[in-house]
């Protein structure tokens, strides 16, 4: 699976917004096939930016350098 840097989210608007534009197209031409394929993509892009959202609203957790059990102090 594709995962969706939360910086990402702008861009997918813009996706957004063209697949919208296309499908629309798509409609006035009775272009049935390509409007069931933007409406899967569609469908794709905004469970992914739902995602980045999601991600972006948890909070850094710092783990710290990583040390092996012999390592003291």
């Amino acid at each position: 699976m594709l995962h969706v840097n939360p910086k990402m989210v702008d861009r997918l608007n813009e996706l957004e917004q063209d697949l919208i534009t296309r499908r629309q197209h798509a409609q006035r031409e009775h272009w049935l096939g390509e409007i069931e394929g933007i409406d899967l993509t569609l469908t794709f892009l905004r469970a992914k930016r739902e995602e980045a959202e999601r991600l972006s609203r948890r909070p850094v957790i710092q783990l710290g350098t990583p040390r092996s059990r012999g390592d003291s102090g």
